[in-house]
């Protein structure tokens, strides 16, 4: 299993994010883009932003999908990356779950396929959506708000600490708040978690954020 969680950064943010991608894919294969977190009105615009953000990334072509349910029927085994970009995480998970894709996506994860996950595409693979309540609102009305889980039962947000003063710190608030019942990791735009099988690696020059008990109680670098 590797998956990279991306803070939601872009461009010269994630430069470094990008080279490690690189290390790891199977240059043979396409990437998959997944836009389902924006409104469909946006692809387009969205394939243009991939191209130039994995212009350094060695691989033939990318491949999007216009929806969940053709994303569903894709065979994933045939691509070296899914890229899953941002948006709003309630209408990407309430897709993925209504579609059967969510569940073909962790089969693609078991048999050692590699994902990248932007923003919204990141926090899916948390617990659950707890902790981006703060930023999105849940206009799907999804009720099954649980993630991937493969950060040992913490939830995700991105964007921390990429925003103004005042947004800051409503989101530490919020974090300490939301933190009393659950464990937060909290991600910059510059930073990238590697989930590279049983290892995590810190990818970026700027620490991380973990809140737990109502509390900041560490901040991890590289």
């Amino acid at each position: 299993m590797k998956v990279f969680l991306c803070g939601g950064g872009a461009g010269i943010q994630t430069i470094e994010a990008n080279k490690r991608l690189n290390e790891v894919i199977d240059h043979s294969k396409p990437c998959l883009y997944v836009p389902l977190a924006m409104e469909h009105t946006m692809y387009a615009d969205c394939f243009e932003w991939i191209k130039g953000e994995l212009k350094n990334v060695d691989i033939p072509y990318i491949e999007m999908v216009n929806s969940a349910d053709e994303l569903a029927a894709k065979n994933m085994n045939d691509f070296g990356v899914i890229f899953i970009g941002g948006g709003n995480t309630f209408k990407l998970l309430h897709e993925l779950k209504a579609s059967g894709a969510f569940e073909k996506i962790k089969e693609y994860l078991n048999s050692e396929g590699v994902v990248f996950g932007g923003s919204a595409g990141a926090i899916i693979f948390g617990k659950d959506l707890e902790a981006c309540k703060l930023d999105d609102a849940n206009e799907v009305n999804l009720s099954d708000i649980n993630g991937f889980d493969l950060l040992d039962g913490a939830s995700i947000l991105c964007h921390y600490t990429n925003r103004t003063a005042e947004e800051d710190e409503k989101a530490r608030q919020y974090l300490l708040e939301v933190s009393k019942h659950r464990r937060v990791v909290a991600l910059p735009e510059e930073v990238t978690l590697f989930i590279n099988g049983e290892n995590l690696e810190v990818i970026g020059n700027r620490p991380y954020f973990l809140f737990e008990n109502g509390a900041i109680i560490t901040q991890k670098e590289e």
